[in-house]
């Protein structure tokens, strides 16, 4: 077994990365708007369904957001590493562990993220469908 090494300015991503069996990846600079603190994505799928590992950063969370279709569509996410929250609008906020799956279905307003203190990783998987978009909104409650 080897020894995960962690420096200061680490805060716990080598252990967190060691933890799970995807990569953390880039940081993803190209949603960073919609998101509180710093988020990163590595595809797993990029083609014929598109898969993601979202991993947050302690406390980084996605603006509340909704997915629409005209047909079909929604987004599946599968925990992977850590410790995270959905939350559904009008609903309690649901502890994500790894192996929790949480079914999104086109036009539920809700967000995701780490809690405060854990780092979090979920795959991220996009149900097809027609016309699919997703609609960002304001910011989700601190962790």
């Amino acid at each position: 077994m080897s020894k995960i090494i962690q420096t200061a300015n680490d805060n716990g991503k080598s252990a967190h990365a060691a933890s799970m069996i995807f990569p953390i990846g880039a940081p993803n600079d190209g949603f960073a708007k919609y998101f509180s603190g710093k988020s990163y994505l590595y595809p797993v799928s990029p083609s014929l369904v598109g898969i993601a590992n979202v991993t947050f950063e302690p406390g980084c969370r996605n603006n509340w957001h909704i997915h629409h279709a005209e047909k079909g569509g929604g987004q599946i996410l599968i925990c992977v590493g850590g410790v995270g929250y959905y939350q559904e609008w009008g609903k309690e906020p649901v502890e994500m562990h790894p192996g929790d799956c949480i079914d999104i279905h086109t036009g539920v307003k809700h967000w995701h993220g780490a809690g405060k203190d854990s780092w979090f990783s979920h795959l991220a998987i996009e149900v097809p469908g027609e016309g699919c978009s997703n609609e960002w909104l304001e910011a989700a409650p601190e962790a």
